[in-house]
């Protein structure tokens, strides 16, 4: 039967997402074992408060007695570990041995000819059984419990026909059937042709269900990768999108364009140790990050020792000129704080220079099909750049053009220190004189 349900092979699957599928998994095994619980408690309770058989010895509640302490240990077993596959398979038959040993003493309970229970309506927990095991996301566990529930029905079946060979009980009357003790073959067979049509039906709908498990694990998982490999609003910008997002498709922004650069970073990486030099970009970028991060930025991209971020660019801000200021009078603190850290451990510690500049901007995805890249174009892109060049010729930490200054004190800005203005600058690169605001010195 499972030839004809699509299978999943999970082996493929990189090792973090067939972790995550084995949590979901060892969960339902929890969950599994906690109704079989219930559903003994319940049996039990009705074996309780029903008549009891006339007989020497009950096996019934020895069965349920022992149902209930292997429900126990399996409990406990959930709960340490993963159950083996033997183990579940074990588990399902007792689950249906004991539905069927239940089914089996009505006609002595109450004292009836073995047909009597035929026409239990106890039957219909099997059904329980078969779909209880769907919450292991499993198709074999369901098409097993399936085979072993229509094997057991057919077995009390055949019981009720050859226990008596002098009276078969058959007869071929439907209302004889439904009004007497006798038994119609094709409905005992209608039976058992539900319960398994039932099973592919679970087994088929569980097999397609575990393929959207696989891939919804997946994609958190490539969803927590993608995080760290874009800014958060990007990364929730590729995972929110209402259609495959593809190259040449922009929005228009009002934003910020934030530029940070070590000095001398390429000198020295020339010289030192590639690991040293990779460990100082590390701390560095692990540094100004975070701070970026926390003023409502989002980095664009790394170059090399620069860092690229832009504030308002992939989520609209009345604020971006402000928080970038903000950010940028606060990594200039950070640096400085780390700059005292690396000297006192006799480490080296390049200065850090920062400029921002805002305008309107292009925010889109550039490149082919085979690999996209989220970036912001326009002259606030380039100014920042230029600006940040302009920083090593006037020898002072960070600086904006006079434009976006005025426009994030408008803002809400407020300079934690003083401001100085330097009027009619010519800046490499631009054609026009500038008037820019000297951030840090």
């Amino acid at each position: 039967m499972l030839k004809f349900i699509p299978q999943i092979d999970t082996t493929t699957l990189p090792k973090r997402v067939r972790v995550a599928i084995r949590e979901q998994e060892e969960m339902a095994e929890r969950l599994i074992s906690w109704f079989q619980l219930f559903v003994v408690l319940t049996l039990g309770t009705l074996y309780m408060v029903g008549p009891k058989p006339n007989i020497m010895f009950d096996i019934i509640p020895w069965a349920l007695l022992a149902y209930l302490v292997l429900t126990l240990g399996r409990i406990v077993w959930s709960h340490r570990t993963r159950l083996p596959d033997w183990a579940v398979a074990v588990s399902a038959f007792f689950d249906i041995a004991l539905l069927m040993a239940l089914i089996w003493s009505f006609h002595l309970r109450y004292e009836q000819p073995p047909s009597f229970y035929l026409k239990a309506p106890t039957l219909l927990y099997v059904f329980i059984f078969i779909a209880l095991r769907a919450l292991r996301f499993e198709a074999w566990t369901v098409v097993w419990t399936g085979l072993v529930a229509s094997l057991g029905w057919g077995v009390l079946m055949a019981y009720v026909v050859f226990i008596d060979p002098n009276d078969t009980m058959i007869t071929r009357d439907y209302a004889l059937y439904m009004t007497s003790n006798s038994i119609l073959v094709g409905a005992e067979v209608d039976k058992i042709l539900s319960i398994l049509l039932v099973t592919i039906i679970i087994a088929v709908a569980l097999s397609r269900a575990k393929r959207l498990l696989v891939r919804s694990v997946s994609e958190q998982a490539a969803a927590r990768e993608l995080s760290r490999f874009f800014s958060p609003e990007v990364a929730e910008k590729i995972k929110g999108a209402d259609r495959s997002i593809d190259a040449g498709v922009g929005e228009m922004r009002k934003a910020a364009i934030l530029n940070l650069d070590m000095r001398g970073f390429t000198t020295y990486a020339a010289e030192a140790d590639p690991n040293d030099a990779m460990s100082l970009l590390a701390a560095y970028q692990s540094r100004m990050v975070p701070v970026i991060i926390e003023h409502g930025g989002s980095i664009d991209k790394f170059l090399g020792d620069g860092i690229m971020a832009t504030f308002g660019a992939t989520e609209p801000s009345q604020t971006y000129a402000a928080d970038g200021l903000r950010a940028l009078e606060a990594t200039i603190a950070a640096a400085h704080a780390w700059r005292e850290e690396r000297q006192r451990a006799g480490l080296p510690c390049p200065a850090i220079n920062g400029a921002l500049a805002s305008g309107t901007i292009l925010f889109g995805a550039v490149g082919d099909e085979t690999r996209l890249e989220f970036t912001v174009i326009g002259d606030a892109v380039n100014l920042s750049a230029k600006l940040e060049k302009m920083n090593k010729i006037l020898k002072i930490e960070a600086l904006c053009d006079r434009q976006t200054y005025d426009l994030a004190r408008a803002q809400g800005f407020q300079p934690s220190g003083e401001v100085g203005m330097l009027d009619d600058m010519e800046v490499p690169g631009v054609e026009r004189p500038m008037d820019l605001a000297v951030i840090a010195q």
